[in-house]
């Protein structure tokens, strides 16, 4: 039950972009790190492209971008993970075009005690369906 945060710097990427690149990305997580589809929320900010900088310039071509994807702590590989940040990367190149340099994924992993959603904390939710998915 991942939550997405995909900073893109540019305002005026279009509806179907963003809702493109959020049917992607959550589908990746599926496959990738075996996250429950259904249960992914993807939050698309755009800010102005003059915030953005790499290096201390703006870039002089490409659409800045930073992902960020909360998951539960110990619930995939180094492996999954690594495979995840490279294909999300990927994907951002095949939907924004252009990257500049430095392009970050970050997958920040929670403590399952700390962290759910709906009123239940995933270790709860792990006590009540050992089989389940996170």
């Amino acid at each position: 039950m991942p939550f997405v945060r995909l900073t893109i710097a540019d305002p005026d990427i279009a509806v179907d972009v963003r809702s493109a690149l959020a049917r992607d990305l959550s589908a990746l997580l599926e496959s990738g790190l075996g996250k429950e589809y259904e249960h992914t929320v993807v939050h698309i900010d755009l800010v102005p492209a003059d915030r953005w900088y790499v290096a201390g310039v703006h870039p002089g071509e490409g659409t800045g971008a930073h992902l960020e994807v909360s998951i539960t702590a110990g619930t995939n590989t180094p492996e999954e993970k690594a495979a995840f940040i490279s294909d999300a990367h990927e994907l951002l190149g095949r939907r924004l075009g252009v990257l500049p340099a430095a392009v970050y994924v970050a997958l920040y992993e929670l403590d399952g005690r700390s962290y759910g959603y709906n009123g239940i904390t995933q270790a709860a939710r792990k006590n009540l369906d050992p089989a389940g998915s996170d």
